[in-house]
This record gives structure tokens, C-alpha cells and sequence, in this order.
């Protein structure tokens, strides 16, 4: 219902803000209009499978990559963050090194807050915002190349591949647009707003909606391949591996979807809605939910091996994780930082900040980068987790660390999009 309608009964109007904050957010945006199909045409194929939970139904055999490819897929490029998570395994470590001492090497100012991570490729940032503009700022300068506008806004995260950005709206439109000059290429109208950001297999691209689907579409033109249904709400981004996508969604389920065939391969029920993204390492995938716990899963086995709870402050995972060999850093709206052991998941050390920790984590060496709503950016030690060094924006961090190239770039509820680096 649009937002104007609430005005008018407000009781009905915070009993629903109520129930979305127990229910921890796995429900459609208040501000996002219903979508209409007059807005965007679906652009779509005839025979497209659309598929519920077939499990081991016909499906191709898993795909297992090579060694090398396990690494390349684990770790963002050194120059670029070019996914939410930097890496198609959602690991959340990268590829770049960072200064010993970081400092502001510039900053960028929208009308409206930034939610989303920043994607970096060739140069450039690709970040949009809640004032209906997607931008592209050049990551030396900071200064601005380019702008896409839309009437809603943009909290999903863009994918940048092959000179194009895949990016979806608040409205539920998914566009494809030209790196070098933000002029669309294609669009694909789902039927719900788009929080998750993109992933790529092949010559596709994937991507969740609210609506409830996983969509594969043609990177090229945009055509659907075809469409996963879940119970409910998809507002993770999907991480791949082989031939297989991870999706955990608001039905309380990590779901395996072979890329293929669009079919699922697995359903793991991990007992509670989530909004994270699954990382991936090995045959494992770590994933929080808003039942105040996280789990890591065996996904070939279809089994949770084990899952973590504080007992005494116990809130809500919306934080994505990063995953090395031996850590799991992961953020909690108890204002906590957590870091756990990858194969058994004991407690290794907690921080504590001054607000929620929505913002996901990432690991740069033996340092880790995270964003709080107290408004700032914190240096831990990934072993010991000491303070090493805090930067103060003045606005809530939702988003997450980009970190290609030296640089590290997140922005703020404000609008404040920070670029730090060396001064050099």
C-alpha cells in the first residue's frame, strides 16, 4: 500500500511497523508502490521452466571446479570489488591490500542516504542511492562520470562484468547499463522491489527479488533462461560455486539451485527467515538469520554441522559474514562483532560497538574492515580482535567495506560515500 494511505490510519500504520520489527524485516517495503506491469515490460521466453523445490529432479551433475578456481572464486580481484561480497563465493575477503594508516582521500555527497555497497571496476565506483540516482565516481578523483536516474532508489548493490552493471531498483526493475556512459542496455521487470545484488554464471546473470524468484537472464539482452520459485521473499544476493547457486530467503531455507537447469538441488531448512547472503568455503555455507543464530551448513550433505547463539545478548544476523579457513567475522544488531571458528564454531573473540552491526564484514590480510550505525568504521585484528583504528562519518553505516585497488570506499545513511586510502 502506498505510503500516503498509511497516513491516513495511523494506529493500522504502527501496529504494521510493529510487526515488521518482530518479524525482523522479511516483509515488502512501505515506501516501494505496488509494482504494475505499465512500468517496465517483462521481458520474457516462451517454455521457461519455473521451479519449486524439485529436488534431485532431472538435475545436471555438480560441476566441481578445480583448485584454482576455488581460490579465484573465493577472493576479490586485486583491483576491483566487482560483487556485494567482492568474490562469487560471497567470502568477503580481498584481493587489495590497504594502507598501514588509512586516510580521507575524498568524499562524494548524494541528496539521500547510501545503503548500498559500492561495486569498483576499471576505476570506477558504481554506488546507488535512496535519491533515485545511481552514480559512477571516478575512484582516484571522486569525481562524478556519470548518473543514472530512477523515481524509487536503489539498496541493492550492483555487479559490474564485461563493461556493463547490473543493478535493481526499489521499483523491481533490474537494468543493465553501459559502464563507460550509464546509458541502459536492457531492463527486466520483476514484480517486487530488488534488494539482492547480482551474481554471474556463464554468460547469465543472477538475481532474487521480493517477489519470491531467483531469475537467470541472458547478460546479453536480458532474455529469461528461467525462474526459481521459493515460499517466500528473496533479499539475499546469490552466491555461486560450480554450477550451483546459494539463496537463503525469508521461507527460512538455504536453498541449491543448479544453474543449469534452474531446478533446486537441496533445501536446508536453517529454522528461521534470513536477509544475508550465504558465504561459501569448501562444501560449507555460514549464513545468520533473524532467529538470532548463525549456522554453518553442509550443503552436499543437506545438514547444519553446527550454529552459534549468544545466549545472554542474542539479536538478529542481518550482517553477511567473511569466511577465511579459519575465521567466520560476522556482525549482530546486539552491536556486536563476532568472531567464530570456521570448522566448529566457537566463540574466538567478540567487539562491541555503540549500534546495530548491519554492515558485513571484510577481511584485508590479518585486519578486518566493518561499519556500525554508531556511525563508524572500525579496524579490528582478525585474530585477536583488538581495536586497531575507528574513522567517525557522522551518519549510520548500513553498507558494507568495497576494498579494491588500496582504497576502501563505504557510505553512510547521510549520503556521505567515503573513499579512504593513502595520501600518496
Amino acid at each position: 500500500m502506498p505510503t500516503q494511505a498509511w497516513a491516513r490510519h495511523p494506529v493500522h500504520f504502527l501496529v504494521v511497523v510493529l510487526l515488521l520489527t518482530t518479524l525482523g524485516g522479511c516483509q515488502p517495503s512501505l515506501d516501494a508502490p505496488p509494482r504494475t506491469t505499465a512500468s517496465a515490460p517483462v521481458v520474457d521466453s516462451p517454455g521457461v521452466p519455473d521451479s519449486r523445490h524439485i529436488a534431485n529432479s532431472n538435475t545436471t551433475a555438480y560441476e566441481k571446479p578445480s583448485a584454482h578456481e576455488l581460490v579465484s572464486a573465493a577472493v576479490a580481484p586485486q583491483n576491483a570489488w566487482p560483487l556485494f561480497r567482492g568474490s562469487p563465493q560471497a567470502t568477503g575477503i580481498a584481493g587489495s591490500s590497504l594502507p598501514e594508516k588509512l586516510k580521507v582521500v575524498w568524499r562524494f555527497t548524494a541528496n539521500d542516504g547510501f545503503e548500498a555497497t559500492a561495486a569498483i571496476d576499471r576505476g570506477t565506483v558504481y554506488v546507488g542511492s535512496l535519491d533515485g540516482n545511481f552514480y559512477a565516481i571516478d575512484l582516484v578523483s571522486g569525481e562524478k562520470r556519470w548518473a543514472f536516474a530512477t523515481e524509487l532508489g536503489f539498496v541493492a548493490s550492483a555487479a559490474v562484468r564485461d563493461g556493463r552493471v547490473f543493478i535493481g531498483d526499489s521499483d523491481g526493475v533490474f537494468y543493465c547499463l553501459d559502464a563507460a556512459t550509464g546509458q541502459p542496455r536492457w531492463k527486466f521487470a520483476t514484480e517486487a522491489e530488488i534488494n539482492s545484488s547480482a551474481n554471474f554464471y556463464q554468460g547469465n546473470v543472477i538475481v532474487g527479488s521480493q517477489d519470491g524468484h531467483v531469475y537467470c537472464l541472458k547478460a546479453d539482452g536480458g532474455d529469461l533462461v528461467w525462474k526459481y520459485e521459493s515460499e517466500d521473499m528473496i533479499q539475499c544476493s546469490p552466491s555461486v560455486v560450480g554450477n550451483r547457486a546459494f539463496v537463503a530467503g525469508c521461507d527460512g531455507h538455504l536453498h541449491v539451485i543448479d544453474l543449469d537447469e534452474g531446478r533446486s538441488v537441496e533445501s536446508v531448512d536453517i529454522e528461521s527467515p534470513t536477509l544475508c547472503t550465504p558465504a561459501l568455503l569448501g562444501d560449507r555455507a555460514f549464513v545468520g538469520t533473524i532467529g538470532n543464530s548463525f549456522a554453518a551448513v553442509d550443503w552436499k550433505k543437506a545438514a547444519i554441522v553446527w550454529q552459534f547463539s549468544d545466549k545472554v545478548t542474542g539479536d538478529q544476523f542481518r550482517s553477511s559474514a567473511a569466511v577465511t579457513a579459519d575465521t567466520v567475522v560476522v556482525g549482530c544488531r546486539d552491536k556486536r562483532v563476532y568472531a567464530l571458528d570456521a570448522k566448529t564454531g566457537e566463540e574466538r573473540w567478540i567487539f562491541t560497538t555503540k549500534g546495530q552491526v548491519d554492515s558485513s564484514s571484510v577481511v584485508v590480510g590479518r585486519r578486518v574492515f566493518i561499519g556500525s550505525d554508531d556511525g563508524r568504521l572500525y579496524q579490528l585484528g582478525l585474530t585477536t580482535g583488538t581495536l586497531e583504528w575507528q574513522y567517525e562519518t557522522g551518519g549510520s553505516l548500513l553498507a558494507s567495506p568495497a576494498v579494491a585497488a588500496g582504497r576502501l570506499v563505504i557510505g553512510t545513511d547521510e549520503g556521505d560515500l567515503y573513499c579512504f586510502g593513502s595520501e600518496e
